[in-house]
């Protein structure tokens, strides 16, 4: 029996109004197993909610699947109804923690009735008396009392929300989490307490998951791949050892990490990357990056990079054309 859960091969994502089309995602692939968590890494607008969206089906009217497959044990989610979505996969199989936890939560049910209504929706014929043991369940799972359940969103703090958040998402058991930027709103020392309960739950769940962040410090503490996106592409993949450990980057990762505090190396400053991403609408003949690359070379302004792996790791850029143990993919990400 495989142990992949799910697939995503060739995405294009593209958002189309009558001024101009966005193209938000531009042919990703990657892959998760069960019980495995993938780091997806980037700056704000290189295509990783949309990445998300396009998974749960939840694109707005303006966006659309040009092309690609999103394979979840074994069913094509883009062959599936709306409703067959709706009923079979969203919520129940696939839950998604939304990015601000403050607007996540409707203001006038208490957090039980929003609770309730998760499970009572994906659940037939179950008594009332066993959905509210489930949402006790759920909320101590999250480390809140479930005598809390009758109060209001407004009545908690912003972790406490969060935490609400996270056990609506996790009521029906999913075999896949998408967080979104799940720390964002919170200061430290509640993103630490919130990362180390998601971790607790992925482990005795064993729930898959997709955690979508900018911050790396994030995912170095609990993800397993790690695939870092700029303007809609996967320009580099690989397992945490391979991101983390290995010499070899692509220069945009190059810059992202050397954007970080360092406790050993004294500095004046931090070294941010300079520039700003490329316009969606329009992007660049050769490689996205190639404004604001420090390697960029006359190739990189005409033709797009081809993806360069070994073994585990995958790297676009042509800095890795010819280098030993570097083997071309011919443009297919594996």
């Amino acid at each position: 029996m495989s142990n992949e859960l799910l697939r995503v091969e060739n995405l294009e994502v593209i958002y189309k109004t009558t001024q101009e089309t966005v193209q938000a995602v531009n042919k990703i692939s990657f892959t998760l197993n069960k019980g495995e968590t993938l780091g997806l890494v980037g700056e704000t607008g290189a295509g990783k909610t949309t990445t998300a969206l396009a998974i749960m089906q939840l694109l707005p009217k303006t966006g659309k699947i040009l092309s690609g497959s999103m394979t979840f044990d074994e069913r094509n989610l883009l062959k599936l109804s709306d409703e067959e979505m709706r009923l079979q996969i969203r919520g129940e199989r696939i839950a998604m923690i939304f990015q601000d936890p403050m607007t996540a939560l409707n203001p006038v049910m208490t957090v039980g009735e929003q609770i309730s209504e998760a499970i009572r929706y994906h659940s037939e014929n179950v008594k009332e008396e066993e959905i509210q043991k489930r949402v006790n369940e759920v909320l101590e799972m999250v480390g809140i009392q479930a005598s809390r359940k009758y109060e209001y969103p407004h009545q908690f703090s912003g972790g406490m929300k969060q935490r609400v958040v996270i056990a609506i998402a996790l009521s029906c058991e999913p075999d896949l989490l998408i967080a979104d930027e799940p720390t964002t709103a919170l200061d430290v020392t509640i993103q630490a307490q919130v990362l180390a309960m998601m971790g607790e739950l992925r482990d005795r769940l064993g729930t898959a998951m997709i955690l979508i962040t900018h911050d790396l410090g994030v995912v170095a503490q609990i993800c397993d791949k790690v695939a870092v996106m700029y303007a809609g592409k996967l320009i580099e993949k690989g397992t945490l050892e391979d991101i983390y450990v290995s010499n070899d980057h692509h220069p945009y990762t190059v810059g992202l990490f050397g954007a970080l505090p360092n406790l050993i190396e004294e500095t004046d400053r931090l070294s941010p990357i300079a520039g700003l991403m490329p316009d969606p609408s329009r992007l660049p003949v050769g490689c996205n990056f190639q404004d604001r690359c420090l390697h960029c070379m006359d190739i990189c302004k005409v033709k797009k990079p081809d993806v360069f792996v070994n073994k585990t790791h995958m790297i676009e850029c042509y800095l890795f054309s010819g280098k030993e143990s570097w083997r071309s993919a011919h443009g297919e990400q594996n």
